[in-house]
């Protein structure tokens, strides 16, 4: 009957649901999986520092991945959809394409958490589990031990579909302005402060050349440089990222200060006028971003403490819980039977 199980008619009650998995109310829970699959946390802590050893981006990559699946309709895994015959996924959307990876590493979690417990932890946790446990690890690479750290709250549901349109229209862009960029925050419940914070992340990781090639050569249709860029960080993005399409797909930190590392130098960098994309340099534009920038800059702790309570709000946009949604056996495919 699988030609039956045609897209838009699909229900809940069509949707995988294992009657291993825990019972829910609907409200999320720190201990939701203690007894239908305690040996979670880990797996996911050991896989994570698996592919942490053997790709240096993956923290990036991982906590990147987080932040555009919760920022498309909520948290619930569609950004790890593959596209079907019923709806474009959004790993082909314009922010997603040739972009954002780690998928194959949770594909990698979720076999190792499926043998252990079939159907029973669903996708979208696993990737916010894997992105709390990046940081973490980037983080206590520092000399002075420290770093932000969050308890994740465990119970949701991976949604059905995913949406490019809504990927393109969603996400913000490094090239908009910072008022439409708190827009796009606001809609999510997410708080100027919020903005700030989880701009931080981009204190690990990498950036495209063409995502911030209109700085270095014709800002604005100026024919000249933007003239807020650190002169001699301008020569050197210049030399790496010269003024041909050739150089578009190359890659320069986000942060050349501490390129693996979680740590505040991202906002010392800003306070430099070295923040790499015009909209990490916007934060400097407005007074309120400014100060904060200054804030979290001296003071490295409040950073790390801001950041985690950020993670909490960003994990808990538009989950989907109780009976709602489904558990994916594959993250990339939705499941469904009669």
């Amino acid at each position: 009957m699988a030609s039956r199980c045609l897209f838009p008619c699909l229900t809940v009650l069509f949707c995988v649901m294992s009657i291993l998995a825990p019972f829910s109310d609907g409200q999320l829970d720190y201990s939701y999986y203690e007894r239908a699959c305690p040996s979670l946390h880990r797996i996911v802590r050991w896989n994570v520092w698996e592919a942490l050893r053997s790709d240096s981006r993956i923290a990036a990559s991982l906590l990147r991945l987080h932040f555009h699946d919760c920022f498309v309709n909520g948290c619930d895994g569609s950004v790890l959809l593959d596209d079907t015959s019923y709806f474009k996924g959004e790993k082909n959307a314009a922010p997603n394409r040739n972009s954002v990876r780690g998928y194959e590493t949770i594909d990698i979690i979720k076999a190792h958490v499926e043998r252990a417990c079939p159907l029973t932890v669903s996708c979208v946790d696993i990737l916010t589990l894997a992105a709390r446990e990046v940081v973490v690890m980037a983080s206590n690479r520092r000399v002075v031990a420290g770093g932000p750290f969050w308890p994740v709250l465990l119970g949701r549901r991976d949604g059905l579909s995913a949406n490019e349109k809504a990927a393109n229209e969603q996400l913000p862009s490094p090239f908009e302005p910072l008022d439409k960029i708190v827009a796009k925050f606001s809609d999510k419940g997410l708080d100027l402060r919020d903005l700030v914070v989880l701009s931080g992340a981009h204190t690990i990781g990498f950036a495209q050349c063409f995502t911030f090639k209109g700085r270095l050569f014709n800002y604005q249709d100026s024919g000249k440089p933007d003239p807020n860029l650190d002169s001699s960080m301008l020569s050197n993005l210049q030399c790496t990222c010269p003024d041909t399409d050739e150089s578009n797909t190359t890659l320069t930190p986000l942060d050349i200060q501490s390129v693996t590392r979680f740590d505040n130098a991202y906002y010392r960098n800003l306070m430099n006028n070295s923040g790499l994309l015009e909209s990490d340099q916007a934060l400097m534009s407005n007074s309120q971003t400014a100060d904060m920038v200054k804030s979290y800059s001296l003071y490295p702790h409040l950073f790390y403490k801001d950041f985690a309570a950020s993670m909490v709000k960003l994990g808990n946009v538009g989950v989907l819980t109780g009976r709602t949604g489904q558990i994916r056996e594959i993250c990339g495919s939705y499941a469904c039977f009669y």
